[in-house]
């Protein structure tokens, strides 16, 4: 883009008019003192072009000094240095120049110069004084990026240990200012906040919800109802309102599919991203030609640069972060709500210039519930590159890093565990010679790995190719097949295809190909960018999230080089690991060929994602190392591929996962990009995952006992095992019974009334009566079962125990109390007729069922339990049919027998039903046995 360059006066002009002109005295003054300053400026005030002008003295104001402005995205770094030789009348690479990864428009005479906050990284790895830099601006610090937090930890230790004059300024236009002042001031107290009054112009809100339900979205996935209303409400605004159309969505697959639907408007459709062309960038952001423009953009375009003429913003409400999915081993960009922090940010785009309106694709009544900023990074992204940069800056825990919200200790472990495999820190966290070569290749740590790894198998240009791929994730139509996206990414012309091209040489010259030329601004590269483009941290690993935290705790560790142990191939080439088979889906090469691009992609993609080599368990169905399902996604190639590249994922019967996600309401992942590999590849790659010996456990109702090799999860070879250890045979068969329960043993009806018995005892009467429960008994399984567990061996054993005899153990007989059961809980009570009739003690009150005449004669109920607890009697019909029921039978007798004798009278004539029971003779027979004797 060629910015018309305007007169001195012009420009003197325009840097006039920015309001934030007016704190400048204040900054330069604090910067002066202490040398550190928190600067609020509203967007549109100057912050990100003025500032970094005046504090380097290009507008004649102060001594010259060499500021570096941090960006968390290329777009801004390279859109803000622009501005600002724009307004001095000069050339990008002269006064004013930007670094991002795989370009660099800077040169010696270079005094304000914009990187990427990964950028900056990487110099601050290589050259912790920052020799020549004056002033470090950190720019838009309050989106809370990893990248940027890291920075200001550094730069914060460097002012105290080796440059203390180095002036550092945090900016943004929303941001918690006092906890950055605290951050920057450091114990000598709070750094000074300057606050700029921003020229704002009123932004009228509409609430504009659909009139439908929509799905809520989850992973990568939005209603396409939501991306239809979104398209509708651009349409209403361009009738209802004049001046551009700023629109934001949370990712490049929403605003592709917005822009087709709206084919036909009377506006040109531009589309703003991290993947968009570096002159599609820059069109947007010099203003139209006086046609209208419908601007769609994912959050880039939220600050940090100006869309010129918009007066309109359409916002979607949701936001794409990376989130790390510990249970099933996957990170991922998400797609969220957005916080109302960044809905009053995007809401500002349209007063930058004059009133405007935002269109909000939500209720009044659901704003209130947003959350009020988003989640800061490093609570919620994967530390595996964090924990790589904390260890090559010599504090491998980070405890001596000054960070506004400390990582969480399980993350950060987690990812000290994938450095630990990978070779990359050393037992106690400090970065090995390995580690920091990874660290400077401007890659997420498994990418790296990979290209470290792979290059000496496959060759450096054919290793950093894939590696390129993966660390920017190829567009849908690429397809799921990484090899055919590989050989697609070859042939194609389109944007895509042009970065991968560049970040391919530059991986290449970094990884020391033998006559690479390194791309443009390479020596200071800072990694893939994010899943939407849009930022440029070393730690991100596209598509699959910035990285994999928990998924590679225990993977990744074969293929060490220096203290690392043996390469992959050299794995492969001897039969990999014992147990392990050989490749029969043909993605091997034969000895002393160049290997296939199938080979090569899925040795590289296993080697970044070794937890994720997944084997087949049924048709398009696999399980991955780390333990997750994985599924394919539909069957059939995506436009734009061959016929048989998706297919031939589906006939593979071992894959290496590269991207993956979890659908809604889905148990297993959905793979979005793979490489068909074979078995020696996948032990080859995963060699720290691979495990033989003998497995006794309980499983699927019964012991097994077998000699299992396997692969993470994934079970590779298994035999049975004649001889099992008999202590693994006990504690398989303690697993099965707490797993299912006592109801395992043998529970006679004695045993079940001698368990009723204690049970109640204990409710009754407590301590020394056992509890007897479930839970109970299998806590103290060891005082009352353990001489029959070690001599079971299978199901069977457990279900010949006899219970009743086991659980008496429990009894009390230490203290004697067990002499006294049968008094405290009879098992059976002597009725009037001299019959010994069975308790109940299963309920809550022990019943006695009885025939009525077996009672006659008897003046109360019986008590158990030292007499505390009234027996609850059922007195029955001489046909044993429940008559009655009391736990008063002098009451009954009294009240209640009457009408129950007559009932009873008319339908058993032949028993006996005298008028006064309580004094008649007790009998089991009739009148005439009676009279017989």
């Amino acid at each position: 883009m060629i910015l018309p360059q305007p007169s001195a006066g012009g420009a003197a002009h325009a840097l006039a008019q920015l309001p934030v002109r007016t704190a400048l005295p204040a900054l330069r003054a604090a910067l002066d003192g202490p040398g550190t300053a928190v600067l609020c400026a509203p967007p549109g005030t100057g912050k990100t072009t003025l500032v970094p002008l005046v504090l380097a003295g290009l507008t004649g104001e102060g001594p010259v000094r060499r500021v570096l402005v941090a960006e968390p995205r290329r777009i801004a770094a390279r859109a803000a240095a622009r501005r600002m030789a724009w307004l001095l009348g000069r050339k990008v690479g002269e006064d004013i120049g930007f670094t991002v990864r795989g370009e660099r428009r800077a040169g010696p005479r270079t005094v304000v110069e914009v990187v990427t906050t990964g950028v900056l990284l990487q110099r601050l790895q290589r050259d912790p004084e920052l020799a020549g830099v004056d002033v470090v601006v950190l720019d838009e610090c309050h989106e809370r990026h990893l990248d940027a937090d890291t920075s200001a930890a550094f730069l914060l230790d460097v002012r105290e240990t080796l440059r203390p004059e180095l002036r550092l300024v945090a900016a943004s236009a929303t941001t918690d200012a006092q906890g950055w002042a605290r951050l920057l001031g450091g114990p000598d107290g709070a750094a000074p906040v300057i606050e700029a009054a921003g020229v704002s112009h009123p932004v009228g809100v509409v609430w504009a919800p659909p009139e439908r339900p929509v799905r809520p979205a989850h992973g990568m996935r939005v209603d396409p109802a939501l991306l239809t209303h979104v398209a509708g409400v651009v349409r209403r605004a361009l009738r209802e309102q004049s001046g551009d159309v700023l629109c934001f969505l949370p990712g490049v697959g929403e605003i592709g599919r917005v822009a087709g639907e709206l084919t036909g408007v009377d506006a040109e459709v531009l589309q703003v991203h991290g993947r968009a062309p570096a002159e599609v960038q820059d069109a947007v952001l010099a203003g139209g030609n006086g046609a209208r423009r419908v601007v769609l953009a994912t959050s880039v375009a939220e600050s940090s640069l100006t869309v010129p003429g918009v007066r309109v913003v359409v916002d979607s409400g949701l936001a794409r972060v990376p989130r790390t999915d510990h249970a099933r081993g996957l990170s991922a960009l998400t797609t969220v709500r957005a916080s109302r922090a960044a809905a009053r940010q995007r809401a500002g785009r349209a007063g930058r210039e004059a009133p405007g309106v935002v269109y909000r694709c939500w209720s009044e009544g659901e704003d209130g519930r947003l959350p009020a900023f988003p989640d800061p990074e490093i609570k919620v992204a994967d530390l595996t590159a964090f924990a790589l940069q904390a260890a090559c800056w010599g504090d491998p825990a980070a405890s001596g890093l000054a960070l506004l919200d400390a990582p969480p200790a399980g993350a950060l472990a987690a990812a000290r565990e994938v450095l630990t495999a990978i070779g990359a820190v050393d037992e106690d966290g400090r970065a090995t010679e390995r580690g920091t070569r990874m660290a400077r290749l401007g890659l997420h740590p498994r990418l790296a790995r990979a290209l470290v790894d792979g290059a000496p198998e496959v060759g450096v240009r054919r290793a950093a190719e894939v590696v390129a791929l993966l660390s920017e994730e190829p567009p849908r139509a690429y397809g799921d097949d990484l090899a055919a996206a590989w050989r697609t990414a070859r042939r194609g012309g389109d944007a895509y295809a042009a970065r991968w091209r560049q970040e391919a040489r530059r991986l290449a010259a970094a990884a020391g190909e033998p006559g690479a030329r390194p791309a443009s601004g390479s020596g200071s590269a800072s990694g893939a960018a994010s899943g939407s483009g849009e930022v440029s941290g070393a730690g991100e690993v596209p598509g699959s999230g910035r990285g994999q935290g928990a998924s590679g705790r225990t993977g990744a560790g074969s293929g060490r080089r220096p203290g690392g142990g043996e390469s992959a191939a050299a794995a492969r080439n001897t039969g990999g690991v014992s147990g392990c088979g050989t490749g029969t889906n043909g993605s091997s090469n034969p000895a002393g060929s160049s290997p296939t691009d199938d080979a090569v992609a899925g040795l590289i993609a296993a080697l970044a994602f070794p937890e994720r080599v997944a084997r087949v368990r049924g048709v398009g169905s696999y399980l991955m190392a780390s333990g997750t399902g994985a599924e394919l996604a539909g069957a059939g190639p995506r436009p734009g591929t061959r016929a048989g590249d998706t297919s031939r994922l589906r006939e593979a019967e071992w894959l290496a996962v590269a991207v993956a996600d979890r659908p809604v309401g889905a148990v297993s992942a959905r793979v979005r990009l793979a490489a068909v590999i074979d078995e020696a590849t996948a032990c080859a790659a995963a060699r720290a995952l691979y495990s033989s010996g003998e497995e006794v456990r309980w499983s699927d109702g019964d012991v097994v006992a077998r000699t299992v090799t396997r692969l993470g999860a994934i079970e590779l070879a298994a035999r049975p095992l004649t001889a099992p250890d008999p202590g693994l045979l006990r504690d398989a068969v303690l697993s099965g019974l707490r797993r299912e329960g006592p109801g395992l043993l043998r529970w006679s009806s004695g045993a079940m009334s001698l368990r009723q018995r204690m049970a109640f005892l204990h409710r009754e009467l407590g301590a020394p009566w056992p509890d007897v429960s479930d839970a109970a008994l299998l806590e103290r399984v060891e005082e009352w079962l353990g001489v029959e567990l070690g001599r079971a061996r299978r199901r069977a054993d457990l279900e010949r125990i006899d219970a009743g005899q086991a659980l008496a153990r429990l009894l009390p007989w230490a203290t004697g109390d067990a002499a006294r059961f049968e008094e405290l809980a009879p098992e059976r009570i002597e009725v009037p007729s001299g019959s010994r009739v069975r308790v109940d003690y299963g309920g809550e009150q022990p019943v006695l069922a009885v025939k009525l005449q077996e009672l006659f004669g008897r003046q109360e109920s019986p008590r158990v339990a030292d007499g505390r607890v009234p027996v609850l009697v059922h007195l029955l019909s001489p046909a044993g049919r429940p008559a009655a029921v009391t736990a008063d039978l002098a009451s009954f007798w009294r009240d209640g027998y009457r009408s129950v004798r007559a009932e009873l009278r008319g339908r058993y004539p032949k028993h006996p039903w005298p008028e006064d029971p309580s004094t008649a003779e007790p009998t089991r027979h009739t009148t005439a046995r009676l009279k017989r004797g």
